[in-house]
């Protein structure tokens, strides 16, 4: 910082006040130059080959959600592993609009705490290489302590795991249950395609970056419809140079338990909507 001096800082070089300027300056110069992070995580993958495969070979390290114990969840879920990209088990849980039966690896409410830790292991083993769990839809369940509390016990006994909650309702408790449980866990910002228009997907988009220079950090979520893939592919690589970071989803949850700590306004604080459910 040699160029800055005491007359620059309207003190004499070398007094307290002086060197009390100097950290003030490095430390706002620091702030400057991080750079808001996003990350972007790509959900309902493992039935259709070729969107996991084009999810997988997004640009950067966009995380892959993969549905449990579906066609292609084991295929999508290694060739991601192999490309450096988070893989997230991406589970089931009862919405209110229908029920979840038919779901492979759903979550629902009539299930006995046997039943819910024995479908979890199933889902889990099912989609190798997770190091998350998200939820799909669950407007029904996120709402109920019971079982969102029974969730994070089972992810507390996997190791290492965090969770996403997709936040299909503002009702959901699952991030507050998480943090109580000792669950590293984020909420959504942002679905990008609560609508498969490209004026919706570029609306989202431009809100989710918005966020991230306000919040400092922001997650946004996508499925892999032809229109959301094409669009990420060519807005992805435009982020650095727009000054962004784009993180994978285990970083970002690691990095925002450390903001949290440091005591700032935690981001995840996003408008739920019903996407999927």
């Amino acid at each position: 910082m040699s160029g800055v001096s005491g007359r620059a800082v309207g003190v004499a070089a070398g007094s307290p006040a002086h060197a009390l300027a100097l950290a003030l300056i490095l430390a706002s110069s620091a702030a400057f130059a991080q750079a808001p992070r996003i990350a972007i995580i790509i959900d309902d993958l493992g039935y259709q080959l070729a969107a996991g495969r084009r999810a997988v070979d997004l640009p950067g390290p966009v995380a892959c959600a993969v549905l449990p114990e579906t066609p292609s969840a084991a295929v999508i879920a290694e060739a991601a592993f192999a490309s450096g990209k988070d893989v997230l088990l991406h589970l089931p849980l009862q919405s209110m609009e229908r029920s979840m039966n038919a779901e492979p690896g759903a979550i629902v409410l009539d299930m006995t705490r046997g039943e819910f830790a024995r479908s979890f292991a199933r889902s889990i083993a099912s989609v190798p290489h997770a190091v998350g769990v998200s939820n799909h839809q669950g407007s029904l369940l996120t709402q109920h302590p019971g079982h969102m509390s029974w969730l994070m016990e089972e992810i507390g006994a996997q190791r290492n795991l965090f969770f996403v909650d997709s936040y299909t309702t503002h009702r959901s408790i699952a991030l507050n249950l998480a943090r109580e449980s000792g669950v590293p866990a984020v909420r959504r910002d942002v679905f990008l395609d609560p609508d498969r228009s490209l004026k919706t997907l570029q609306r989202e988009f431009d809100r989710l970056k918005d966020l991230s220079r306000r919040q400092g950090m922001a997650v946004g979520i996508g499925h892999p419809y032809p229109g959301t893939l094409a669009f990420l592919e060519a807005e992805l690589p435009k982020l650095a140079d727009e000054g962004f970071e784009l993180v994978g989803i285990r970083e970002y949850v690691t990095r925002q338990a450390g903001f949290s700590r440091a005591g700032s306004s935690a981001p995840g604080g996003g408008a739920a909507h019903t996407v999927g459910e």
